[in-house]
């Protein structure tokens, strides 16, 4: 299968193995693993960064099989949930960031293409996420906006 923005094809990656049940050798203590998300969530971060440090300093390879929910649903249940999805934050974050080098570049034309590319994928998600009741009824992505998006 090809790339979406590229002529060329996808490189093959990992994949975890299929398990239905944490590994005997893992730390499967649900309140404890729930108490230590919402610590490293009042911290300032992230979902992704949270399920790195239980792999790495907690020995949790997954949240799920341990405590049956994700990272985002421990979240959700502890009043720390967030209104939009992490990955939706992180394009539209990169995409300021390529707005505001374009301001100060106005000839940079691969950035202005690749903006256009990530703009693109932000309304998609956007789509996917109003259809799945995520994201608010007729939630559009705006650039002027945006900013005052993310600040919330």
């Amino acid at each position: 299968m090809a790339r979406m923005h590229a002529r060329r094809r996808g490189k093959s990656g990992s994949v975890r193995p299929h398990r239905s049940e944490a590994p005997g050798w893992s730390n499967t203590d649900n309140e404890e693993i729930v108490k230590i998300v919402v610590e490293l969530r009042k911290t300032g971060m992230s979902s992704a960064e949270i399920g790195l440090v239980l792999r790495d300093k907690h020995g949790v390879p997954s949240v799920k099989l341990a405590t049956g929910k994700r990272i985002e649903e421990v979240l959700a249940d502890n009043g720390l949930g967030s209104e939009i999805p992490e990955d939706l934050r992180n394009l539209i974050t990169k995409a300021l960031g390529m707005r505001k080098h374009l301001s100060e570049n106005k000839k940079d034309v691969h950035n202005k293409r690749q903006l256009q590319l990530t703009e693109a994928k932000v309304r998609r998600l956007g789509k996917y996420y109003v259809k799945n009741g995520k994201m608010p009824e007729g939630w559009t992505y705006k650039p002027d906006t945006a900013e005052f998006l993310l600040s919330r």
